[in-house]
């Protein structure tokens, strides 16, 4: 007996559209490895329909007030919050995360993001009306850049889609947003829910491939291309936006340090590192994957990880006492076991280190410890249940291991010692630093990093400001 799949369809100027040429991509449920949907496979004829439906929604956007864009996200909130059984299920569909923490650990954050670019909205600032030459004022505008070509990711799609959607709004722009091509499903639902508040045109969803993305990006028309990705993609999106120096907002990879001095309660950092790192398995940018522990608490540290990662358990959406689902999709899990496979003699798997059954993409939370430096699994995001596990024997060592890296987005420090503490939140070169916490986030502070993490700010007034241009305005006083 044959289930019918879901049909999942693009956004395009208020009404739902199949691709122009009918072209689909096959949505893959990633618990049991067996399609459930279809979505378009969109080409430069609906990269063109949604361009130009953005760029005509975009001057009577622009011009609304302030007031105006903020009711509408806080419709768009509310609507969020009635319709969350529903944007969980279309979640928990897509990704196989587990059910009640997609409940509890993404709908009010991302309810609380929305409804703070509402806020943000009337809360632009700027430098104030002065004399800087005699017989002239000069006052500064903060306008929006126009359309927004925006590229989500796998690993948190409905949130990165409020990250991308929210400010670029509140600040008057106009959007065109792809969702991942595995991901698809739960930012077609927010289309749904943000067609029923804003203008037609204002909020474009167009589903595909790299390809699409491609074009998103290279077409003439959008001012701004936003992507949270991989360091590959971030780096062809930056070349591929210079051709007509389009803005560019990177949000791409990481490999955060979290790094434990002697003084902690091991027990207690354990079980919150291990929690930051085996989170949404792993397959977060900011994850506590790379742990530098002092070599007096080392050994010590190991084993109780160990244990750790042992007791945690990984599973279906509706299994009980589950962290975290199956890694997103076939070429994610070849690309954490191969990791793990190639591992060089002197490491250590201390626990898991093997896939999960033989349905669907389920990874053991893995700890490895002995390992070097330049080692691969080091130097580059596993994005994966996978927490590494090295040794120093001071502070210096412990910086020089931490900002060894190509990433620099997030990062922890695990003392008791507040000198310290400051001293490392200092000389960490990351977009964060958390002191014996690892991975909030709050709508109030930016996220970001530095180096081949990206630039630009995700979250905050930095974010908001990030979707807005600066206009210098002259005028002379004598009439």
């Amino acid at each position: 007996m044959s289930t019918e799949l879901r049909r999942l369809r693009n956004y395009i100027d208020g009404e739902f559209r199949d691709a122009a040429d009918g072209r689909t991509t096959e949505v893959v449920d990633p618990t049991t490895g067996e399609v459930y949907a279809t979505a378009p496979l969109s080409a430069q004829a609906d990269v063109d329909a949604a361009m130009a439906a953005a760029a005509a929604a975009f001057p009577a956007w622009r011009d609304t007030t302030p007031a105006e864009r903020q009711r509408a996200l806080l419709k768009i909130a509310d609507a969020v919050e009635e319709r969350a059984e529903e944007l969980i299920a279309a979640e928990v569909r897509n990704t196989g995360k587990p059910v009640g923490l997609t409940r509890t650990e993404e709908i009010p954050p991302m309810v609380d993001q929305i409804r703070f670019f509402a806020g943000a909205a009337r809360m632009l600032e700027g430098r104030s009306a002065g004399e800087y030459m005699e017989g002239l004022t000069s006052i500064v505008r903060r306008e929006p850049v126009g359309v927004c070509a925006q590229v989500a990711p796998w690993n948190y799609p409905m949130m990165m889609a409020v990250w991308k959607f929210a400010p670029a709004i509140a600040a008057g722009n106009t959007v065109v947003l792809k969702p991942s091509d595995t991901t698809p499903e739960s930012t077609t639902l927010l289309a749904e829910i943000l067609g029923g508040i804003l203008p037609k045109g204002v909020f474009n969803v167009v589903c595909g491939d790299r390809e699409t993305g491609r074009t998103m990006v290279e077409h003439p028309t959008p001012a701004m291309a936003s992507i949270t990705g991989s360091v590959r993609a971030g780096m062809q999106v930056a070349g591929s936006a210079a051709k007509d120096l389009k803005r560019v907002h990177l949000e791409l990879g990481g490999k955060a340090p979290v790094v434990v001095f002697e003084d902690v309660d091991v027990d207690k950092a354990v079980s919150a590192i291990a929690e930051a790192g085996y989170f949404n398995a792993g397959q977060d940018c900011t994850a506590a994957t790379r742990v530098l522990v002092h070599e007096s608490v080392h050994d010590e540290f190991v084993a109780a990880l160990a244990k750790t990662a042992a007791a945690t358990k990984t599973g279906r959406p509706d299994d009980e006492d589950v962290l975290y689902g199956p890694l997103n999709n076939a070429n994610q899990l070849a690309q954490v076991s191969g990791f793990v496979d190639r591992l060089p003699a002197h490491a250590k798997v201390e626990a898991g280190g093997h896939r999960v059954g033989d349905k669907g993409y389920f990874y053991a939370p893995t700890v490895v410890s002995g390992l070097k430096q330049d080692d691969e699994i080091v130097q580059q995001e596993v994005f994966g249940p996978v927490i590494t596990v090295q040794s120093f024997a001071d502070e210096a060592q412990a910086l020089e291991y931490a900002n060894g890296v190509d990433y620099a987005l997030a990062s922890s420090v695990w003392t008791r010692d507040h000198a310290r503490a400051m001293r490392m939140s200092k000389a960490l070169d990351f977009g964060c630093v958390w002191i014996n916490t690892h991975i909030p986030l709050v709508a109030e502070m930016p996220h970001g990093g530095f180096k081949k993490s990206g630039y630009g700010k995700d979250l905050s007034g930095y974010g908001f400001e990030d979707y807005t241009r600066v206009k210098h305005v002259m005028t002379s006083l004598e009439g």
